[in-house]
């Protein structure tokens, strides 16, 4: 009995032991760490805004609450197209932001983003995972310590909203239009005058006819921000952007200083976010067309000589890039070899299969 009794409190102290020594062992693996974001969007835009409090909700969870991450919109801590300098230089952890808002540091940041006549969301992330996509990306932002990941894309977008109707090539001449990096070259070079200007200040600067013209996302995102009470022509496709990828930026020095899981945390989230902003477009935009199209909102397709002068204007625009930049060409030659080799596939069998169907259903509703 007595030996029974010895051998009881000798394994509840080893039971004991482990525990104090494993306690610590565990804080260490799975530390608390408290993270700062900032948006380039502001809380208006639910698939923008929300798709980065989706990842920072997921990493949370995942850690049980260990790894905090405040996601703040545009313009709380840094304004909305400062946002990879603020995560460049520290000021904060990560960012949620596009890589054409800074065409004026280097226009290879585009392929981040989008290129014009470019590849599509599903193309964009099969050049990520797939192709060379990542390999090349992480080159590019390695200099300016990043870390980037893919977190959203909001599938191929609309031409935007124009307060005359766009017949011919000659009526972009002298157009004030709201577009970002690449697509504001090429269409500058159809005489048009591009404006950068942050998602929040587009509306006011439409309606006090500071722009002549806006492009922004799509119908979910255009409706809520209201631009068909100012604009009534809305143009498609946006040829500047077949599947714009949007990226979390992750300061190198800190992303590297996480343990290896809460890595593996943050690149599962941004997967998840990733496919669920896609997710909202495809959901919502069709719907949200309808409702402008009802209200008012007069949808065209832009002339046949638009893009033809726009995907030329492109070329032009590569070739002069790939001259003067050994990265821009290096990224430009890859992201367009799989371009080109992916786009016969999708016309094939994607694009008469979504042909006949949308001709199938209408005939189906006049009968």
């Amino acid at each position: 009995m007595q030996r029974r009794s010895f051998l009881k409190k000798a394994g509840m102290g080893m039971v004991a032991g482990t525990a104090a020594v494993g306690a610590p062992a565990l804080a260490q693996e799975n530390p608390s760490i408290k993270w700062r974001m900032a948006s380039s969007f502001p809380r208006s835009l639910p698939a923008l805004f929300g798709t980065s409090e989706k990842f920072v909700k997921y990493v949370n969870e995942a850690t049980n609450g260990q790894f905090v991450i405040d996601v703040f919109p545009a313009g709380e801590i840094v304004p909305a197209l400062q946002v990879m300098d603020a995560v460049s230089n520290g000021t904060v952890q990560a960012g949620h932001t596009c890589g054409y808002y800074y065409f004026g540091k280097s226009p290879a940041y585009c392929f981040d983003t989008a290129v014009p006549f470019g590849l599509t969301a599903r193309q964009m992330m099969a050049w990520i995972l797939e192709g060379n996509g990542k390999t090349l990306l992480r080159e590019l932002f390695a200099p300016v310590n990043i870390v980037n990941f893919p977190l959203g894309n909001t599938g191929v977008q609309m031409g935007g909203w124009y307060r005359k109707e766009i017949n011919s090539l000659e009526d972009l001449k002298g157009l004030k239009m709201r577009t970002s990096g690449f697509a504001g070259e090429v269409l500058a070079r159809l005489g048009v005058i591009p404006q950068q200007i942050a998602g929040g200040d587009i509306y006011p600067s439409l309606e006090k006819g500071t722009l002549d013209a806006v492009e922004f996302v799509g119908p979910y995102d255009d409706e809520k921000l209201g631009f068909n009470k100012v604009a009534k022509y809305y143009y498609y496709p946006g040829f500047w952007e077949g599947g714009p990828q949007v990226s979390a930026y992750m300061n190198k020095g800190e992303f590297e200083k996480l343990p290896k899981n809460y890595q593996a945390i943050v690149e599962a989230a941004c997967m998840y976010a990733t496919a669920n902003m896609t997710a909202v477009y495809d959901a919502h935009n069709a719907g949200a067309l309808r409702r402008l199209i009802a209200g008012g909102a007069v949808l065209k397709e832009f002339p046949k000589d638009v893009l033809d002068a726009g995907f030329k204007a492109s070329v032009q625009l590569y070739k002069e890039f790939s001259d003067k930049d050994p990265m821009f060409k290096k990224i430009h030659d890859d992201y367009m070899a799989f371009r080109d080799d992916l786009a016969p596939w999708f016309n094939l069998v994607e694009g008469s299969y979504t042909r006949y169907l949308a001709y199938a259903i209408a005939q189906s509703r006049k009968a």
